[in-house]
C-alpha cells in the first residue's frame, strides 16, 4: 500500500488502538493581566542600523501601546548569524547597561545564583526584525566557560540563538558551552507571579519580508479579540512503541498524541496524521488554525501548494534539528516559509538541538490553551536555555485568552462545536448538544468535527452520516474532498476494503472536470490489487 495511505486511512483519523497513552502535562492557571500591564512589562528591542527595524519596532510598540521608554535600539550587525564577539558586544553588554541606566532593572552588588538582577520591571523581550538570530560556535578560548559534564558533544557546543541567550542575560553567566537548566520548564503560573527576575521571556518578530512582521502583528492582534478558531492538523510519525531501533525518538510521537488528545477534549477539531509519512502535497488542509508536527529537512506536503493559507493569527510549528536556520527566507526550512503563507507565530532550532532538547510541544500546546502568552508558553516548553531555540511571533499574543476569560460567541460556529465537544465531555453527556448546534447553524465545520469525533470513538456508522451532512453543505470543493477521505476511512472500517474502494470511486466520478481529486486517486490506487508480475520468457506455469 503505498505510503501515504497507510496515515490517511489507517491512522490519519485518530484511530485509538495506535495512540500510546502518555504523561499529562500538569493543569496550570494564568492570572489574566490588561493589556497595559503586559505592554509595560515589555521591551521592544531593534537595529539602529536598520531602517525597516526601526519603524517596524516603532509599529509594534503603537499597536501594542507599549511605553516608549522601553523601546531600545541597538548597533548590531543586519546578517541573521554573528560571531560571539559581536553578541557580546553590540547586543549583550549594551543592553545590560541600557536596562540598568533606565531603572527597568536594580542590580545586585554582587552575582548570586539567581543572577545579578535583584529586582525587575520588565519580563517580556520582542526582538524586532534586524537583530541577529543566531551565534556561531567558536573555538576560541572564552574566559569563565565550563566544558564538562554529559553528553560531551552537547556540553562542547557552544553556538546558540540569540533569543535563548538573551533570555539569561540577567545572569551575567560566562558559561557559553552547552546548557542552562530553565527553571520556567512546565511552570503552571504566570511568569510575573515568579522570582525569576533575572530571566527574560524572548520572542522575535521577524520573518521573510517586514511586511510579514507588519502582518503578523496585525493578525495577532485581531485573533486575540474572538480567538484562535480553526482545524488543528497534527503529523506524528506512528513510531511502533517496543521496537529498539526507535530509541528517545518516541518521546516526539508521544508529545502529539498528548496534544492531540488535549485538543479534542478542549474543543477543537483534530485531524491526526500518525503514519510515517507527512501530509501529502494534495491533501486538503484548508482552515488551518494550528500545525503541530515533525520530520523533515524543508517545508512539505500541502504547505508547497500555491494557494495554501493558514487562518489569520495561526500557530505551526514542524520540529526539525534546523527548522529556524534562517527566518528571512520564504522556501528554506520552515519557519520562514510558515510565516510567509500567513502563520503569525511558530518556533525552531538555528542548530542540531537534539530531540529532547527542542520545544515539548505538548507542553507548549497546552499553555497556550489555557490563556498563556505565546513567550510563556514557548519557553515553558523548553527544558535547557542558552541553547538552540527561536521563538518567531509577538511574546504577548494570546491566542486563547477569551476562553481563559470565559467568553464566547453564542453564534459562531466554533464557539458553538466547543461548547458541545464540554456537554459531550460532562457524565451522562451526549452529541445531542453538538448535533443540535450543526442542524441550527447549518454548520459543515461542526457536522465534520462531530464526524471526526465519532470516527475517533470507533462509532463509524455516526461518522458517515456527520461527513455526508458535512459535504453536502460545503461550498469548496477541496472542503468536500476533505469530508470523503474521512469518510472513506469509516466506510472501510464498517464494510471492508472493496465496499470503501467502490464508494470513494463513486466520489471521484462526482466531482466536476477539472476539480483537483488527486488525493482520492492516490487513496483508489491503494486500493487496486496488486498487480501480478509478468512471466519471464519460457517460464512453465506453476504447478497446482
Amino acid at each position: 500500500m503505498n505510503r501515504f495511505i497507510i496515515p490517511l486511512l489507517a491512522t490519519i483519523l485518530c484511530v485509538s488502538a495506535q495512540e500510546p497513552k502518555t504523561g499529562a502535562v500538569p493543569a496550570g492557571k494564568p492570572e489574566i493581566l490588561g493589556d497595559a500591564e503586559l505592554a509595560a512589562q515589555t521591551i521592544v528591542i531593534f537595529n539602529e542600523n536598520d531602517l525597516d527595524s526601526a519603524g517596524l519596532a516603532s509599529f509594534y510598540v503603537e499597536q501594542r501601546n507599549i511605553p516608549r521608554g522601553n523601546l531600545i535600539a541597538l548597533k548590531t550587525s543586519g546578517r541573521e548569524e554573528i560571531t560571539r564577539r559581536e553578541y557580546d558586544e553590540t547586543i549583550a553588554d549594551p543592553l545590560r547597561k541600557i536596562l540598568a541606566e533606565r531603572g527597568l532593572w536594580k542590580l545586585r552588588p554582587e552575582p548570586t545564583e539567581a543572577g545579578m538582577v535583584e529586582e525587575t520591571k520588565i519580563r517580556f523581550a520582542a526582538i524586532i526584525r534586524g537583530i541577529p538570530l543566531k551565534i556561531a560556535h567558536t573555538t576560541a578560548d572564552y574566559e569563565g566557560d565550563v566544558i564538562e559534564g554529559t553528553p560531551a558533544e552537547i556540553v562542547q557546543q557552544n553556538a546558540a540563538s540569540v533569543d535563548s541567550e538573551l533570555s539569561i542575560l540577567g545572569l551575567w553567566s560566562r558559561r557559553i558551552s552547552g546548557v542552562l537548566k530553565n527553571p520556567y520548564f512546565k511552570e503552571t503560573t504566570s511568569f510575573h507571579k515568579t522570582e525569576m527576575t533575572s530571566q527574560l521571556l524572548v520572542a522575535r518578530l521577524d520573518g521573510p519580508t517586514a511586511s510579514d512582521v507588519r502582518r503578523m502583528i496585525t493578525d495577532t492582534i485581531a485573533a486575540e479579540k474572538t480567538g484562535l478558531r480553526g482545524f488543528a492538523y497534527v503529523d506524528a510519525r506512528g513510531l511502533p512503541e517496543n521496537d529498539p531501533r526507535v530509541g528517545g525518538l518516541l518521546e516526539a510521537d508521544r508529545w502529539l498524541f498528548d496534544l492531540a488528545e488535549h485538543l479534542r477534549a478542549d474543543g477543537m477539531p483534530v485531524i491526526l496524521d500518525n503514519g510515517p509519512a507527512l501530509f501529502p502535497e494534495s491533501y486538503p488542509m484548508r482552515k488551518c488554525a494550528l500545525y503541530l508536527g515533525w520530520y523533515n529537512e524543508f517545508l512539505h506536503g500541502p504547505f508547497t501548494q500555491g494557494g495554501f493559507k493558514f487562518v489569520p493569527g495561526a500557530i505551526a510549528v514542524h520540529i526539525h534539528s534546523f527548522s529556524a536556520d534562517s527566518i528571512r527566507t520564504a522556501e528554506r526550512n520552515w519557519c520562514g516559509p510558515f510565516i510567509a503563507r500567513g502563520a503569525a507565530a511558530t518556533m525552531g532550532n538555528v542548530y542540531e538541538p537534539y530531540l529532547t532538547l527542542t520545544p515539548h510541544l505538548n507542553v507548549f500546546e497546552r499553555r497556550l490553551a489555557e490563556g498563556f502568552t505565546f513567550a510563556e508558553a514557548g519557553h515553558m516548553s523548553v527544558r535547557f536555555l542558552s541553547w538552540m531555540t527561536t521563538w518567531v511571533g509577538d511574546p504577548l499574543y494570546r491566542p486563547f485568552r477569551f476562553r481563559a476569560e470565559g467568553k464566547t460567541v453564542a453564534t459562531d460556529e466554533w464557539d458553538a462545536y466547543r461548547a458541545g465537544v464540554e456537554a459531550w465531555a460532562k457524565p451522562g453527556g451526549s452529541d445531542a448538544t453538538l448535533a443540535a448546534a450543526a442542524k441550527r447553524l447549518k454548520s459543515p465545520v461542526i457536522y465534520e468535527g462531530l464526524g471526526l469525533l465519532d470516527l475517533r470513538a470507533g462509532n463509524n456508522a455516526a461518522a458517515q452520516r456527520s461527513f455526508q451532512q458535512a459535504r453536502a453543505l460545503y461550498t469548496n470543493a477541496a472542503d468536500k474532498i476533505r469530508t470523503v477521505v474521512h469518510e472513506t476511512a469509516a466506510v472501510q472500517a464498517l464494510k471492508g476494503t472493496p465496499a470503501a474502494h467502490l464508494f470513494i470511486r463513486q466520489q471521484i466520478a462526482a466531482f466536476d472536470a477539472g476539480t483537483d481529486v488527486n488525493i482520492l486517486r492516490i487513496i483508489e490506487a491503494s486500493f487496486a490489487p496488486p498487480k501480478k508480475p509478468a512471466a519471464k520468457p519460457g517460464a512453465k506455469p506453476a504447478q497446482q
